[in-house]
């Protein structure tokens, strides 16, 4: 099992079926999995932005890494 597979069961679904009821869960599952996102998308901008100008190679590795990835996605 993936992180990502264990998130999903922790957090539950969270697309709409058109039942009010089922949506309003999905719904706060929703929620909850954006806030689980900006959190994560916070850590790994920092890790870029504390790290990019360090000289030691670990630890700009994981700069470059953080900071390819969020601009892989839009973010940054």
């Amino acid at each position: 099992m993936t992180n990502y597979d264990i998130v999903k069961k922790l957090i539950g679904e969270i697309n709409p079926v058109g039942e009010t009821n089922t949506d309003e869960i999905r719904f706060k599952n929703l929620q909850n999995m954006a806030l689980l996102v900006e959190h994560l998308l916070h850590d790994i901008n920092k890790v870029s932005y504390d790290n990019i100008k360090r000289e030691e190679l670990s630890i700009k590795k994981a700069a470059l890494f953080a900071q390819k990835f969020l601009t892989s996605q839009g973010i940054s």
